[in-house]
């Protein structure tokens, strides 16, 4: 049986908006500020790697579905992305383009058990902060991983803003990989 996991780049406000500078967001960009030292990316390529498929809120699957087939020279990590199985949940959106893209319309709870029946490794949340809220909300993810970065922006989307009730978790791993921390966290 497969565990959900979420993963997110964060702020020291709680911050995830536009990590990457896409342009969605007049202070994005800030997650390549800050060296995140080999471990940083061997994290991230590990987490990928032990995942069997991707579950997407709509938002960040269009960014993702929009980036990753276009890109060039990203070895493993990029074909591992495009290859894998994406799931998004989404009432709105009806004809996936990125390849072996399924979209969930059912019950959230529902949808997500069958995923970690279906799957023995991980299936791995990135960004879609509307997404984890109703994942936390329904006590769905087994493992939260923060990538937490040493800024204050002031401004953005607060990944837990919306947060209905107080969800007790377990710190399990802690360390440090250039500026950023890493903090792993399990329900």
């Amino acid at each position: 049986m497969g565990k959900l996991v979420v993963t997110e780049f964060v702020t020291l406000d709680g911050v995830f908006q536009d990590p990457g500078g896409t342009g969605e967001f007049d202070r994005g960009g800030w997650a390549f500020q800050f060296d995140q030292g080999d471990e940083g990316a061997k994290f991230k390529f590990d987490e990928l790697l032990a995942s069997d498929a991707q579950l997407l809120g709509r938002v960040t699957y269009e960014g993702f579905a929009k980036a990753w087939p276009t890109m060039e020279g990203t070895g493993e990590f990029g074909e591992k992305m495009n290859a894998m199985p994406k799931f998004v949940v989404s009432t709105t959106l009806d004809n996936p383009e990125w390849n072996n893209t399924t979209v969930l319309k059912g019950d959230l709870a529902k949808e997500v058990e069958a995923l970690k029946q279906q799957f023995a490794g991980d299936i791995l949340v990135a960004g879609s902060g509307q997404l984890v809220t109703s994942l936390l909300a329904n006590d769905l993810v087994d493992e939260l991983h923060l990538m937490v970065f040493p800024i204050l922006l002031g401004d953005g989307k607060r990944l837990f803003a919306n947060a209905e009730a107080t969800k007790p978790l377990k710190l399990v791993e802690s360390r440090q990989t250039g500026a950023v921390a890493i903090l792993t966290f399990s329900r």
